[in-house]
């Protein structure tokens, strides 16, 4: 059984270690070499903090499996940890963002790395829509570095 909960500070390492992880897996050969020194396992604990608010854990077992952080109408993050793919954690995590950003607006979208074929087909087969090139600006000390990223849109039902 998976539960959804909104994340709390006691939940930063282990959703920091998650995000690292799955950062490398989604990112590493698709990115610019020069981000990679800003995506050590300290900088995820420290981008953490910030977005709880923000953040949704899915908890299987009474273990945190995956999260997401929606900002607006972006989901600006969607990671499960390695032993809970394919267990429909990534699904409930998707289907979660889109009915909090279902509530505000009526399209939703993400943007993910061109070169990472795996994120792309799970949005794909989930009915969102490649909307065209985006060049993402990653977070680094002090601005962002461009990313070469694909857009993907969700048109969303929004209650009446």
């Amino acid at each position: 059984m998976i539960a959804l909960r909104p994340a709390t500070t006691d939940d930063t390492e282990t959703i920091a270690r998650i995000w690292h992880a799955g950062w490398r897996d989604g990112h590493l050969g698709h990115v610019p070499e020069e981000l990679h020194a800003h995506r050590g396992l300290d900088a995820f604990l420290e981008r953490v903090p910030p977005r709880l608010p923000m953040t949704t854990v899915a908890e299987v077992a009474g273990a945190i499996a995956g999260f997401i952080t929606v900002v607006e109408a972006e989901l600006e993050q969607l990671y499960v940890g390695e032993h809970a793919r394919g267990t429909g954690v990534a699904a409930a995590l998707l289907e979660r963002a889109e009915q909090q950003i279902g509530v505000r607006f009526e399209v939703a979208w993400l943007a993910v790395a061109s070169g990472n074929a795996r994120a792309r087909r799970f949005y794909e087969r989930h009915g969102w829509e490649d909307a065209g090139a985006l060049d993402y600006g990653a977070e680094i000390p002090g601005g962002t570095l461009a990313v070469a990223c694909r857009r993907y849109e969700r048109k969303l039902a929004r209650p009446r």
